[in-house]
């Protein structure tokens, strides 16, 4: 019984984490792998920090925990958007290669080849047929006021998705209205997670339940990507009738288009073309009309770099301060993460960057195109590199220890020269995330 109540506590632990501070969409990446050489340098890190940091204590207060796990995934993304203008083995910053699209109503592309792995003449046109669609159960629209025409109970359905079978349980109340089955029915169904939506259509006083799967298009030999029944699930059935939720309203498909002229489809509208490109399809093509796939020039790739590495720090510095209060030393961080950027100041301005005063960055296009033009600009660019080279640096260091910017007390410093392990300065955090779950 211990084993199964410390089980579902730490699904409720890894949940909440998901839900609460986890982005919503990219949340991982291939950026969140690391090799063997990478993971043993973290943790040689973490041990020269626990033998030199002084043991402490700190406060526990709601706002300390949402700052320290707040600015460990800021950091954590920050450093993965980063990760993400490098190309090639190299990881030279800044270098990632950017594609361009005539129209982006019809498909938008990313290169995601390597640094050198193309010239610029690399380009195909592509038309669009028909976009991948998803498949929809539309239930029936029934009086939100009245009683759920089904006898109180509990009742349960499966949902068959992804070659698994899902049951859902609820219960009826005598006193239950049609608007609170089909709410409660929605909050169940998306908590679960397993690739159906649910969502509720409302019209003139009357409710619906909307089934949608995440996925698109259908593998050879599928008729559908999900189905709902109750036949065989194990509470009172009716419920599916009643909703009206076992009908296909909309059957998925592929998506159809035509590359350079030849007739091709794809389960989803985002697919990769000769490991160069990644496709997102976005409306279909007109009689006659065609998107061009290319790359940018290379001063074109740097700039359009450097505009989303501005975006990512500025969303990294609001990010921090958001978080506010007596436990919380913002101010100190902002101060820290300025001694990282004062060396670059500078010669970042030449390049039309500059600093507010709120420590955010701002890009003067004119200037920044200027000099990225000219031919003289490889020691700004080197610096541009250098800064974002930093921000990895600093990134990391917030990582391993975001309880380095709240309040604490130091209880004992070590003995110089005969310094040990502690395990207690990377277990802080850690233990942050099971408070109040255990």
């Amino acid at each position: 019984m211990a084993l199964v109540n410390n089980q579902a506590a730490l699904n409720t632990v890894y949940n909440y984490f998901l839900t609460t501070y986890a982005p919503t969409t990219n949340s991982t990446s291939r950026y969140d792998t690391h090799k063997k050489s990478e993971l043993r340098s973290v943790y040689n890190s973490i041990i020269k920090q626990s033998k030199e940091s002084p043991t402490y204590i700190i406060d526990t207060s709601q706002e300390t925990k949402a700052f320290a796990v707040g600015m460990k995934e800021g950091a954590r993304q920050f450093s993965n958007m980063i990760s993400s203008l490098s190309s090639g083995e190299d990881g030279d910053v800044l270098s990632r290669r950017v594609a361009s699209s005539s129209d982006d109503a019809i498909a938008s592309a990313k290169y995601i080849g390597e640094a050198n792995g193309g010239n610029d003449d690399i380009s195909f046109d592509i038309e669009v047929d028909k976009l991948a669609l998803s498949q929809i159960n539309e239930g029936r629209f029934l009086r939100d006021d009245e009683p759920v025409g089904l006898e109180s109970g509990t009742y349960s359905f499966d949902i068959h998705v992804n070659g698994s079978d899902y049951e859902f349980q609820f219960g009826i109340g005598e006193e239950d209205t049609n608007s609170d089955l089909i709410h409660k029915l929605e909050s169940l169904i998306n908590r679960s997670n397993i690739g159906v939506m649910a969502e509720v259509e409302e019209n003139n006083g009357r409710s619906s339940l909307k089934l949608e799967s995440s996925a698109t298009g259908l593998m050879p030999g599928q008729t559908s990507i999900f189905r709902v029944s109750d036949d065989s699930t194990s509470k009172s059935k009716g419920a599916v009738d009643y909703l009206g939720i076992g009908d296909v309203t909309r059957a998925p498909s592929n998506a159809q288009f035509k590359l350079n002229g030849v007739e091709r489809t794809a389960f989803a509208n985002t697919f990769t073309v000769d490991k160069q490109f990644e496709i997102s399809l976005k409306g279909e093509s007109q009689p006659g009309e065609k998107a061009t796939i290319g790359l940018k020039p290379d001063v074109e790739s740097m700039s359009d770099n450097i505009h989303q590495l501005v975006r990512g720090y500025n969303d990294f510095v609001d990010r921090a301060k958001e978080y506010s209060g007596k436990n919380v030393r913002t101010d100190t961080f902002m101060t820290d993460l300025w001694r990282t950027n004062i060396n670059y100041k500078s010669s970042l301005e030449k390049m039309g960057i500059t600093f507010d005063d709120e420590g955010r960055l701002a890009v003067d296009d004119d200037r920044l195109k200027s000099r990225l033009d000219s031919n003289d600009t490889k020691s700004e660019i080197d610096t541009i590199k250098g800064f974002t080279s930093a921000l990895v640096r600093k990134t990391g260091q917030i990582s391993l220890d975001p309880m380095n910017y709240v309040q604490k007390t130091v209880v004992a410093y070590k003995n110089p020269g005969k310094s040990f392990s502690n395990p207690y300065v990377t277990s802080i955090y850690s233990g942050m995330m099971f408070n109040s779950y255990c």
